[in-house]
């Protein structure tokens, strides 16, 4: 039998089709977009538009007002607002606006498809709800405290402050955390003696991988799908790496399932982490087959970087601001240690009203994520609160949107817009939150007329798993440590990616760090 190769010729004659297409198709949007006729900043890159300065966005808004548009990749016009009316509407019509197909296939590639892509009704289930988070308060104390002892081991002479890394130890304890309450696996991070865990040495080779997602590759291959069959340095490792969070994760899901099936009740502790929840919520008969979720959504990686990532940064933020605003600190610590316990309920946390308008202005001041996208399904009018003025200088109340048209919802811009906030809306100020301006209760959010857990249906499910796991954090370290930046303050600025992390200006290669001086508070 005779075997004919196929010429590269035709394959790469197709390849160039395909770009030349994209590329035309790019440009037609360009000069037809319902968006040019708005203002916005020039592109400082014909390939890239305006990507590479997308996360300082509130210079944006100061100098061109609270709706414009910039470029995306190719010039491709994108909508950015902060207008509160504007973003009711896009957050509540989730059949109009979804998460981008580029988003989506980017956080596929990095975390799995899980609770974070999973659209309509599917991700809302009650193992997220405040009677299960409030059995998870134990294993958040528990973990606190042991950060807070292996921190205060460190200080061998009494008086004398130890430099630490906030970030490296949040990151550690919250990661236990999620595995336990999320997987009720051990990762034993905070374990200085404990072994090396196979789960564990591939959530942070994956997780190292992702972090690089904002290179050019990775944007070329999200724009030309076919650039995806390349190989890329790295990807053994981390396809290696999938395969062991994957079979470890069939393993647990197929453990919870047995003993979903036969439990009787969830009194059991053993029975309420997440993952067990999920199981047997997904199969309550009452539940369409439709909207019940996969095995990969139910293991939801993402859920597993979001309950780890986003609070410890969140956190390190938090000790950012109260060893800077040390009166605050103080105040705080007296709050916390009026409580006679150092393993208060859920309930007894969230009746700390200065520690709950530390949590609110952290959150306010620091959201973990600067921004995210969506994309109109269909054509649309977005009513604005307040008009803007396009290039002709014409006043509209509305903005015109295409189908297939981006639109950036920034959750930092919105929680520090001084129009929102008031002049003072960059100043860490706890007490602000006795009185919440006007303005700032028509921001459409979840939680706490912010926009830190976005709002509408697709608002973050897991929410109130943050903020008592972030309560009790700072419940438990304020009372036993005090805290002083082993920095300049001017030092510490925001990583400029998707997750809003600290990192030293004068050591950048370094990555996330947060160098803190430390001691206990009874050598105060």
């Amino acid at each position: 039998m005779e075997i004919r190769l196929v010429s590269p010729l035709p394959l790469a004659f197709v390849a160039a089709a395909y770009i030349i297409w994209r590329l035309l198709w790019i440009i037609l949007r360009h000069y037809t977009s319902s968006l040019r006729y708005l203002r916005g900043p020039r592109p400082r890159s014909w390939l890239l538009g305006n990507l590479t300065e997308i996360y300082d966005n509130q210079e944006w808004v100061e100098q061109y007002g609270d709706t414009l548009k910039f470029r995306g990749i190719l010039g491709s016009d994108a909508l950015f607002t902060i207008d509160t009316k504007a973003l009711n509407h896009i957050l509540n019509n989730t059949a109009c606006y979804r998460r981008p197909e580029i988003a989506r296939s980017g956080i596929s590639d990095f975390m799995g498809k899980g609770l974070l892509l999973a659209e309509g009704n599917c991700h809302i289930n009650p193992a997220f709800g405040p009677a299960q988070i409030r059995e998870f308060t134990e294993i958040f104390l528990l973990k606190s405290k042991e950060l807070a002892q292996l921190w205060g081991l460190k200080c061998k002479e009494p008086g004398d402050p130890v430099c630490v890394d906030v970030v490296s130890g949040l990151s550690k304890m919250t990661l236990d955390v999620i595995g336990l309450a999320g997987f009720d696996y051990a990762f034993n991070s905070l374990d200085v003696h404990g072994k090396p865990n196979e789960l564990n040495e591939a959530f942070d080779t994956v997780f190292r991988s992702g972090m690089a997602g904002a290179s050019l590759f990775r944007l070329l291959k999200l724009l030309f799908p076919p650039l995806g069959c390349l190989p890329v340095s790295g990807t053994k490792e981390v396809r290696n790496a999938y395969r062991i969070m994957h079979n470890i994760g069939e393993r647990l899901i197929g453990e919870k399932r047995e003993t979903a099936l036969h439990a009787k009740s969830l009194q059991d502790h053993r029975q309420r982490d997440l993952l067990t929840l999920l199981i047997q919520g997904n199969t309550d008969p009452s539940i369409p087959e439709s909207e019940r979720l996969t095995d990969e959504e139910i293991l939801a990686r993402e859920f597993l970087v979001a309950g780890h990532e986003t609070t410890s940064n969140v956190t390190a933020w938090a000790l950012y601001s109260l060893s800077i605003e040390r009166h605050i600190q103080t105040r705080l610590r007296e709050e916390c240690l009026a409580i006679p316990t150092d393993y208060p309920t859920m309930d007894d946390l969230n009746d700390l009203p200065y520690l709950d308008s530390v949590v609110r202005e952290t959150l306010r001041l620091h959201p973990p994520l600067n921004s995210t996208m969506r994309e109109a399904t269909k054509e649309d009018i977005i009513p604005l609160s307040k008009p803007y003025v396009d290039v002709y200088g014409r006043l509209h109340d509305y903005v015109q949107v295409d189908k297939g048209c981006m639109v950036q919802i920034p959750m930092l811009a919105v929680n520090r817009s001084k129009a929102i906030w008031g002049e003072d809306a960059l100043e860490f100020r706890p007490e602000r939150w006795a009185m919440v301006p006007e303005a700032a209760q028509k921001v459409p959010g979840t939680w706490s007329n912010m926009m830190t857990f976005l709002g509408g249906p697709r608002a973050c499910i897991g929410y109130r798993f943050s903020l008592v796991e972030m309560k009790a954090l700072i419940f438990t370290l304020i009372r036993t440590l005090e805290f002083e930046l082993a920095v300049p303050k001017d030092d510490v600025v925001r990583q400029n990616a998707s997750i809003q992390r600290p990192i030293l200006r004068s050591a950048l290669d370094k990555g996330s760090q947060l160098p803190m001086l430390i001691k206990h508070v009874q050598e105060i």
